[in-house]
């Protein structure tokens, strides 16, 4: 979320969007607002710098178990709308580089693929 709010202001986000479901399910975890977090990282703060922000600013401070419990949903979350479901479809039959990956399940899982090819991996 932090990459792509960064790619956000440099206009060099392509296809990702800073503020999707995804990152406004986190948002609403921390109870940290957007576009607050958005001006902490326009300020230049380092991904250390902004952890000590964002726990200091969360509205709903978060023990280590509901941390827990919301990483192992996320991880195993699955498209439910039509459009998603045909996008996980599209990565499972031919991701951009133009391997199957009948292993790309959920979301979690395409936001891995797309940092392993990001910094040279093969798909």
């Amino acid at each position: 979320m932090i990459d792509k709010c960064r790619a956000t202001l440099q206009g060099k986000n392509g296809e990702y969007t800073y503020g999707c479901s995804l990152d406004q399910n986190v948002l609403s975890f921390l109870g940290i607002d957007q576009e607050g977090l958005k001006s902490q990282v326009a300020n230049g703060l380092g991904d250390g710098e902004l952890l000590k922000w964002i726990l200091a600013n969360a509205k709903t401070p978060r023990l280590p178990h509901e941390i827990e419990a919301f990483s192992s949903f996320h991880e195993r979350r699955t498209a439910t709308a039509v459009a998603g479901r045909a996008r996980i479809s599209e990565y499972q039959s031919s991701t951009p580089a133009g391997a199957k990956r009948e292993d790309i399940a959920s979301w979690f899982d395409v936001l891995d693929l797309d940092d392993h090819q990001s910094f040279g991996g093969k798909v």
